[in-house]
């Protein structure tokens, strides 16, 4: 399948997480916590990164570990978020999307 194909109207959304502010070791817990019961619970999730003003070494491990776990979709990532990815080479493994309506449009 590709990129482009739509998704199943027959299968569930993924639930989107839409955490906001900074995101670093002080602040993870909750996201943390959300990001692991959605995926024992969902075959999918979007993250919803565009009011993510921050994002330290934790919060990337976490992303990434997030999407060795499963589908993890990061959709409409602000520019902070997206150049820490960018930087570390995370953008060329991770399925990032530009708006929330691609990241759950997308075939699983």
């Amino acid at each position: 399948m590709t990129v482009d194909e739509e998704r199943d109207p027959s299968l569930p959304a993924p639930p989107v997480l839409a955490p906001a502010g900074e995101l670093d070791m002080d602040s993870l817990g909750p996201l943390a916590a959300k990001i692991e019961t959605a995926l024992a619970q969902h075959d999918s999730i979007v993250l919803d990164a565009s009011g993510i003003t921050f994002g330290d070494s934790m919060f990337l491990r976490l992303v990434l570990s997030a999407h060795s776990q499963g589908d993890l979709r990061i959709a409409a990532p602000s520019s902070t978020v997206s150049r820490l990815f960018r930087v570390v080479g995370a953008d060329t493994v991770l399925q990032i999307y530009p708006t929330i309506k691609d990241a759950l449009d997308t075939a699983t």
